[in-house]
């Protein structure tokens, strides 16, 4: 038995690193359980176990008296000097306290528990490992599913990706490696655990730093960025070098650079827009490419309205509202975005200047002079050259046809004469 448990001991070494006199010690520790149901209570008690053949021994520190009045704290000097032939009375003596058939029932029970120290003792070497690795990258195989959460093999730990750290459009077959983001390394209920994310912001921002140079040696950098996972992102990039265009350096040759992160994220679209101090000109570059008419800004609120075409609300707008909801979290302003009246046409113009020259003359409505131009009086020749039958006829004028004419001839005989 006390073989198979250092083949069991040897089998954890191998497989998950654990140093073996740290888990030897492990046993030891674990072993004193067992021995102290079988001795009952016996002063300071401790086990060793052979590292190379597994023989278990039990131990107790006893004081050395010339008349030993508890056996199971005391020795006699006698029988000390035979352990240790120094030994005076006041002295602690370690002797052999193994009970018949220990080393089998020592071994079962540290066999059942071995699981259990082995996985306090990976718990906390997965957070001397990980504590500084929050924040970086790393290559994880799916092992399989646990209530919706993705256990992630990586390499000699496991990580869990949590359902709300997850793409919703990615599938995670097991098997399959992926690229994760170390978001925390947790305390809970069952021990440390490394949290990986593949939704977070940050895993976003991270695969630019390792893909642009610029980015990493911070001549370009990174002023904000918004997400939402699988569907688009928003990054602003900056630089203070005149040389460099940040845009382009993040793009790459024929866009080499971002398609690669592009494609780390399964396709989820990417939009690198400059950053610019002005939030006018940045909510520009951010709603692009819709071109935008006109602004107002409320720098108190943090509000911005933006005005633009017809034809280009849809696009400022964007597909569910992910354009201008992603340019709010990307610049911190509230964006909000309408279409502005198109300018008339020249018809149109025209129809609007005759009713207010009509509208000028006393006692004719706005009402009344938009119903005459838009029945072909468009000014007051019109009218005075008519019929008063014709203007009766035209509905909403009926009885008020004539004191229309006499109105519009007094504003005529009134009117300042052209001739010098």
């Amino acid at each position: 038995m006390n073989s198979e448990l250092i083949a069991v001991i040897d089998y954890w070494v191998r497989e998950k690193g654990i140093e073996r006199q740290t888990l030897i010690a492990a046993v030891q520790d674990c072993l004193v359980g067992a021995a102290k149901k079988a001795l009952g209570p016996t002063r300071e008690l401790h086990c060793s176990i052979n590292p190379k053949s597994g023989e278990i021994k039990a131990f107790a520190r006893l004081v050395v008296v010339e008349k030993v009045t508890s056996p199971r704290n005391e020795i006699s000097l006698t029988e000390a000097k035979t352990l240790k032939p120094d030994a005076q009375c006041g002295d602690e003596i370690d002797k052999e306290v193994t009970p018949n058939n220990f080393g089998r029932i020592a071994a079962q029970h540290a066999k059942q528990n071995l699981i259990q120290l082995i996985r306090r003792i990976e718990k906390s070497k997965i957070y001397d490992e990980f504590k500084d690795r929050v924040g970086e990258v790393v290559d994880g195989t799916v092992m399989r599913f646990e209530k919706g959460d993705v256990i992630v093999d990586l390499g000699r730990f496991e990580a869990v990706m949590p359902s709300r750290e997850r793409v919703p459009n990615e599938n995670y077959d097991p098997g399959e490696h992926f690229h994760f983001y170390v978001k925390s390394v947790e305390n809970r209920q069952n021990g440390l655990e490394i949290i990986l994310s593949r939704s977070d912001v940050r895993f976003v921002k991270k695969l630019f730093e390792i893909e642009i140079a610029e980015i990493k040696d911070r001549t370009i950098e990174i002023k904000g960025i918004a997400r939402e996972p699988g569907v688009r992102t928003k990054i602003a990039v900056y630089t203070r070098d005149s040389k460099v265009d940040p845009v382009g350096a993040c793009v790459g040759v024929r866009g080499q650079r971002v398609k690669n992160i592009v494609r780390e994220l399964n396709n989820e679209k990417i939009d690198i827009i400059e950053y610019d101090s002005d939030i006018t000109r940045y909510v520009a570059n951010a709603l692009a490419p819709a071109r935008l008419l006109s602004y107002e800004v409320n720098r108190e609120k943090k509000q911005i309205q933006v005005w633009t075409t017809e034809d280009q609300l849809s696009i400022a707008i964007g597909k569910r509202g992910h354009n201008a909801r992603l340019t709010s979290q990307l610049t911190g302003w509230r964006v909000d975005i309408d279409s502005e009246a198109p300018e008339p046409s020249g018809f149109d113009t025209q129809v609007a200047n005759a009713i207010l020259e009509l509208e000028k003359i006393p006692g004719i409505t706005e009402d009344c002079a938009r119903k005459l131009v838009l029945s072909g009086f468009t000014n007051a020749n019109a009218i005075l050259q008519t019929d008063l039958a014709d203007l009766q006829s035209i509905e909403g004028i009926g009885d008020m046809a004539e004191s229309i004419i006499e109105a519009v001839r007094a504003a005529v005989v009134n009117s300042p004469s052209d001739d010098k």
